[in-house]
């Protein structure tokens, strides 16, 4: 592991850098959804179904990073897909047909799946070697990329069109992997207490936790981040629309939906710390719920966009820290293969979710589908409570 602080904190802003461009790049590719939808000419229906190739690509990916970092560790994987990632967000605009979109969204997909598997897996070792739960600063910068992606993208809707600001994000993407993968690469891995040097990366492909009761409770925090992530998947993908085409806001102002959501993130997770630290992982985890739920029910019913912004604010600042929790806790107990399975299933939820308020919204409204983010808030705050006494003693 590494010897001193500084290298400590040398990995630290490595992996906190990686966290950011990933937020920017996926933020940066949602806000320009809704120009993407006209340009393919797709239905409510036919756009869910395309971005359930960004899902199908992460879940399948999100597996197989596991045993990919386990055999060659989570930084050169980390690098691998950051590369992949900057790459394939230039190609959503090169697509004319809701078919041609879904096949290359699930590059992208596969791309954004692998990266988050394999910098979680790195964080997860850093939070117990340093041995405090600072996981919620790492999401914090994933949503400070997602709040300065969204707001650039904003600025630029007019101005340029999705072709070239997403080409301007692969280029950014490619020079931050270069500087930031330089550096990751050439620190040395963090080794949790609990392992030796030669177990991480774990070589001979034997993920830990084995046992049935670790097996339940990592897929216990898997559903709970599934029901916040959803939540975070709805605001990215149908929180512009809602804004534009419910409550008539300008194009930019529909943007700064997603802004308002990640700063607020941004500002829950950069508390996080404290928060745990002071009230624990299950309080934490109902506090922010019960917020969340309160946030959406008034973002997707309020009859005003000022009243949206609000509530979606207060959505963001509810759901900041529960998946960054899951996912830590999930790891903890699992290595790779905790972090792997939560993963799947959190960002499975946050993926899997916007198809299906697509299908929602025809059925019924969008403003009606996106309540069920509170509904799955409320959802992930009585399993919490439901089983904190065995995530306490796991």
């Amino acid at each position: 592991m590494p010897g001193t602080r500084h290298d400590l904190t040398r990995l630290r802003v490595a992996l906190t850098a990686f966290f950011a461009l990933d937020g920017f790049v996926f933020a940066g590719w949602v806000v320009r959804i809704p120009a993407i939808k006209e340009q393919t000419g797709a239905s409510a229906s036919a756009l869910g179904l395309a971005l359930l190739g960004v899902s199908a690509g992460a879940v399948v990916t999100m597996t197989l990073t596991g045993r990919l970092v386990r055999r060659y560790g989570s930084h050169p994987v980390t690098v691998a897909c950051a590369v992949l990632l900057c790459l394939s967000v230039a190609l959503p605009p090169l697509t004319h047909s809701a078919l041609a979109l879904g096949i290359v969204l699930l590059v992208f997909g596969s791309a954004y799946g692998g990266i988050n598997v394999a910098f979680n897996s790195a964080a997860v070792d850093l939070v117990a070697v340093l041995g405090r739960p600072i996981m919620p600063s790492f999401h914090a910068a994933f949503s400070l990329g997602g709040m300065v992606g969204a707001g650039l993208g904003g600025l630029v809707a007019g101005a340029l069109s999705p072709t070239r600001h997403l080409l301007a994000l692969t280029v950014t993407g490619l020079l931050v992997t270069l500087f930031a993968g330089r550096a990751l690469l050439r620190c040395e891995p963090a080794v949790p207490p609990d392992r030796t040097p030669e177990e991480a990366p774990e070589r001979d492909g034997a993920p830990r936790g084995r046992d049935p009761r670790t097996r339940r409770l990592v897929v216990t925090f898997g559903l709970i981040a599934l029901c916040t992530a959803y939540g975070e998947g709805a605001m990215a993908d149908w929180g512009a629309l809602h804004l534009e085409q419910d409550l008539d806001a300008s194009p930019g102002t529909a943007a700064a939906g997603y802004s308002c959501f990640a700063l607020a993130m941004t500002v829950g997770r950069l508390t996080g710390t404290t928060l745990l630290e002071r009230l624990g992982r299950t309080a934490t985890v109902v506090a922010g719920g019960s917020t969340a739920v309160a946030g959406m029910l008034l973002g997707s019913l309020a009859p005003s966009v000022w009243a949206a912004l609000f509530g979606f604010a207060i959505t963001g600042l509810g759901l900041a820290n529960i998946f960054p929790v899951a996912v830590e806790r999930a790891g903890a107990l699992g290595g790779p293969s905790g972090v792997a399975t939560a993963s799947t299933l959190g960002y499975g939820g946050m993926l899997l979710g916007p198809p299906a308020i697509g299908f929602m919204a025809d059925w019924f409204s969008l403003p009606a589908a996106l309540t069920s983010v509170a509904a799955l808030a409320a959802v992930a705050v009585l399993v919490a409570v439901a089983t904190r006494r065995a995530a306490v003693t796991g």
